[in-house]
């Protein structure tokens, strides 16, 4: 069985309470020694994709000392910048190519995608990166499940702001999901509200924003709920290949 904690959206600005909302996070992440087998982190670490904001957000999560308390796994999402994402979040020189990368379990996968579009807010997972899932995949245990990580949903969520910037082409997404029944399901960000649906007859969740949380249409006019704590989720694959999800908050 793999457990798997999932936060999203940081937006690190430099700002005071963005930092006391990432740290409260974190901090109740590692009051969980020996129960996480990872951290998932699906994009919009920074909020402008600068150095200082990623150096902040290496330190938050325990990145710049290596005294995270399990795998740290992250992907960009829109507001992210790959070089400065590269350089001063993972230590490597900075380059504008896809972040791509996986970590492999006893009980499964979890291949960590960029969907980040350089210059625009829209999500699209690009050629290299098909590809990269693609060979991944073939270098797998065929019997070992994976999960697809990255930032934009690939469908509506019925609120107009995220809807506006899904994933770009999801019918090639479909594709890859039908020819790979090995892949489990899907952990997305991007919409500041925890939601769980499904895409291509796969579980399809989105974690809930730790900056703010998106207001739905019928929750009011103003769209960022600022006062909602933030939020953590909590996915489960299980020995079946079973996905099961559950939602916290911070206070």
């Amino acid at each position: 069985m793999l457990v798997l904690a999932h936060i999203s959206d940081l937006h690190l600005d430099g700002s005071e309470r963005a930092t006391e909302r990432a740290e409260r996070v974190c901090e109740r992440l590692r009051e969980l020694p020996g129960q996480v087998d990872a951290l998932l982190v699906t994009g919009d670490i920074a909020d402008h994709g600068t150095e200082p904001e990623y150096e902040e957000a290496a330190r938050i999560l325990g990145l710049r000392d290596g005294d995270a308390p399990f795998p740290v796994l992250a992907c960009p999402g829109n507001h992210d910048s790959r070089a400065p994402y590269r350089k001063a979040l993972l230590g490597l020189p900075g380059a504008e190519e896809p972040v791509n990368s996986v970590q492999v379990f006893d009980d499964g996968a979890v291949l960590m995608c960029d969907s980040s579009v350089p210059g625009s807010d829209d999500g699209e997972l690009d050629e290299e990166t098909y590809d990269w899932i693609e060979t991944t995949l073939d270098e797998l245990d065929g019997g070992l499940p994976a999960l697809l990580a990255f930032h934009h949903p690939p469908v509506a969520l019925h609120h107009p702001l995220p809807d506006s910037y899904q994933l770009r082409e999801s019918g090639r997404l479909a594709g890859l999901l039908a020819r790979r029944p090995e892949i489990a399901g899907l952990i997305t960000g991007h919409a500041h509200t925890p939601a769980a649906t499904s895409f291509a007859g796969r579980p399809l969740v989105v974690g809930p924003g730790v900056t703010w949380t998106l207001r739905l249409p019928w929750e009011g006019e103003q769209i960022a709920d600022r006062d909602a704590p933030p939020g953590i989720a909590f996915h489960v694959l299980d020995d079946t290949g079973r996905l099961t999800s559950h939602f916290r908050v911070v206070t």
